[in-house]
């Protein structure tokens, strides 16, 4: 039975990670900050998951709790590296410093810090690593600024270590996905429910599942392919125009 590691995966495109692959036969480590929630999630899910609970920036939590893990569960064959936020819509000279650095932490130097923690194992064991990129990587767009910018080191960084990883059997992924509905728009605005409500609306934009079932299929594939880069958009979403001022 092959075991993934999901990061983030109290909620939205994470937590639905967790129900695609067990449902698929899988164990799964889910990480996260919110232990209720994990448990939650154990409850629901049973004896295949295995909580570990730790933010991601917090290296030295995340040893000993990865390190604390035994049987199947201590044996990761993928990693998907899900855990990411954006905060703050403003332009680069107001934006909040703070929240640049809290972006940089989380989604870029956490990232790469637990994925070199696994490789030796992932290289053994000829594994795969999934990384939740962003649209964003490819398209700026106002009040993008870092997160774009953190999101494209995601996308650099896979094709990096897709490049080092050449002969030795771990497949690397970078998923791009566009408009998702799940708590990440709330958070970006700082808990206001309304503008993510508003910002989705009349969109129909894509789900958790949608992005879960991608990674699940991406993860099965015949151990001789390999998803590069994968961009995925709903319909209703399309490639932003030039931005241009006039007098």
């Amino acid at each position: 039975m092959a075991t993934a590691l999901v990061t983030g995966a109290t909620s939205g495109i994470g937590a639905s990670c967790v129900r695609e692959f067990i449902g698929a036969g899988w164990k799964v480590v889910g990480t996260g900050r919110r232990a209720d929630r994990l448990e939650a999630l154990r409850e629901e899910l049973g004896d295949n998951f295995m909580p570990c609970v730790f933010d991601v920036r917090d290296e030295a939590g995340r040893d000993a709790a990865l390190d604390a893990l035994s049987g199947d569960f201590a044996q990761i064959d993928c990693l998907v590296n899900n855990a990411g936020l954006a905060l703050g819509m403003a332009p680069a000279w107001q934006a909040d410093l703070d929240d640049w650095k809290t972006m940089i932490d989380t989604n870029v130097t956490a990232l790469v810090s637990i994925t070199r923690k696994l490789l030796p194992m992932l290289v053994e064991r000829k594994g795969a690593i999934i990384n939740i990129s962003s649209v964003a990587a490819n398209y700026p767009y106002k009040g993008g600024n870092v997160y774009g910018g953190t999101k494209a080191f995601v996308r650099q960084f896979s094709l990096g270590l897709r490049s080092d990883l050449n002969g030795t059997g771990v497949r690397v992924t970078s998923i791009e996905p566009g408009m998702v509905e799940t708590e990440f728009t709330v958070v970006r605005n700082g808990g206001n429910q309304e503008a993510a409500d508003a910002f989705y609306e009349g969109v129909n934009p894509m789900t958790g599942d949608d992005i879960a079932e991608t990674v699940l299929w991406v993860a099965t594939l015949p151990p001789h392919l390999n998803i590069n880069t994968l961009e995925l958009m709903p319909v209703r979403q399309a490639f932003a125009g030039f931005s241009v001022e006039r007098e």
